[in-house]
């Protein structure tokens, strides 16, 4: 049987040849080419839709659709390192702490893997925290899981503020 010769298997020659010890421990580095179907193709605009939906739902405070999207496991990470539970943003939500004039995301990029999808954006946040005002850029990454019941937004990391940036 004839076998056609990928990326990752020449990689994996040129790594055997050139350093036997790291490449001989069971590392095996494989590469394929990957199409898009319809299907994975719909699930990133779904995905996409979603954490556009999940931002304004942010912005307005809107409680049920973020009680809708977000896993009952989901954990947020901030750039400062504090960690925030679905509670914690359904409470923040509810309280009214936030009044936001921008929430915004551009560059959004959806990458999936299964039943898997990785979005990153740059956001606008503008508006004011209990009454003090804020103006800044980040990035974040959301993580959406499919399961069962769909999409779930079950992680988020966000960076801090950019330098510089509203």
């Amino acid at each position: 049987m004839r076998r056609r010769v990928l990326v990752g298997e020449a990689l994996l020659a040129s790594c055997v040849a050139v350093f036997p010890w790291l490449c001989s421990g069971g590392f095996i580095l494989l590469a394929r080419t990957h199409r898009i179907t319809p299907a994975a193709a719909d699930d990133l605009k779904t995905v996409a839709a979603l954490d556009t939906e999940y931002q304004a739902a942010v912005k307005n405070n809107n409680l049920e659709v973020m009680n809708r999207m977000l896993a009952d496991d989901f954990i947020l990470v901030t750039g400062a390192g504090k960690v925030f539970t679905k509670k914690d943003l359904l409470e923040e939500a509810r309280s009214g702490q936030y009044v936001w004039e921008h929430q915004e995301d551009t560059s959004q990029t959806v990458r999936m893997w299964g039943d898997t999808a990785v979005v990153t954006a740059k956001l606008w946040g503008k508006g004011t925290n209990d009454g003090k005002p804020f103006d800044h850029t980040l990035w974040f990454s959301d993580t959406y899981v499919r399961r069962p019941s769909g999409w779930r937004y079950v992680f988020g990391q966000a960076s801090l503020p950019l330098p510089g940036a509203p």
